[in-house]
């Protein structure tokens, strides 16, 4: 039996892909860079820093800016997106989330965020959801990013679980990989068959039987 839950959060819990598209879209439209929703695919489940130099090197500028400078940029891309998420209520969770994590908590399953974002927090508390999670890994805290393990070993660890007895829940790729780095058990959340080396690849938490889940 699985003893532990790990949930990234921007496609998995609630869709802010859209946010962070707009976000970083604006802001590289402020140093004359233009890219689009495909391109924007690349920046799923990485850091924000991680982000902005793919950006960065996608506009031929990955040597314009002092880490200073770019310092500057990540908070006026962040302070854009937090602004817009102001509008999030919990009509914005994903389908057959909140039925699912409501279960873990009557179970006693603890669960864990494992997200790249800094304002995981923030998101979990507009969604009035914050209180199903034992843990939100600090990205501050950590030394690297997904698609390495560290995120996951950390959240795990936190909830007091072995590697081999949670269950991941992730959107990205690189999430996916990190997840069976860390010998997790990987649940792929995608509408697309896109999620290479996923142990289990699902529409949307509707089509997770949880009890089945559990003894996977």
């Amino acid at each position: 039996m699985k003893k532990g839950m790990i949930f990234d959060l921007d496609g998995v819990i609630v869709d802010t892909a859209f946010y962070h598209f707009k976000a970083w879209q604006y802001l590289a439209k402020q140093i004359d860079i233009d890219f689009d929703a495909t391109f924007n695919e690349t920046l799923k489940g990485i850091s924000r820093i991680e982000s902005l130099e793919k950006i960065l090197h996608y506009g031929n500028k990955a040597d314009v800016f002092s880490v200073a400078e770019k310092n500057a940029l990540m908070d006026s891309k962040n302070d854009y997106y937090v602004k817009s998420l102001s509008k999030l209520t919990e009509k914005n969770i994903l389908p057959g989330v909140l039925p699912f994590i409501k279960q873990a908590k009557k179970k006693k399953i603890p669960c864990a965020i494992a997200s790249a974002s800094k304002n995981a927090t923030m998101i979990l508390e507009q969604l009035n959801i914050k209180d199903y999670f034992n843990v939100i890994v600090d990205p501050h805290s950590l030394s690297k990013g997904k698609p390495d393990p560290e995120i996951f070993l950390t959240a795990a660890n936190l909830i007091d679980v072995l590697p081999n007895e949670a269950i991941g829940f992730e959107d990205s790729q690189a999430g996916i990989t990190a997840l069976n780095s860390a010998n997790i058990f990987s649940v792929g959340i995608s509408s697309k068959d896109n999620l290479v080396g996923a142990d289990l690849r699902v529409d949307s938490f509707e089509k997770i039987n949880f009890e089945q889940l559990l003894c996977l």
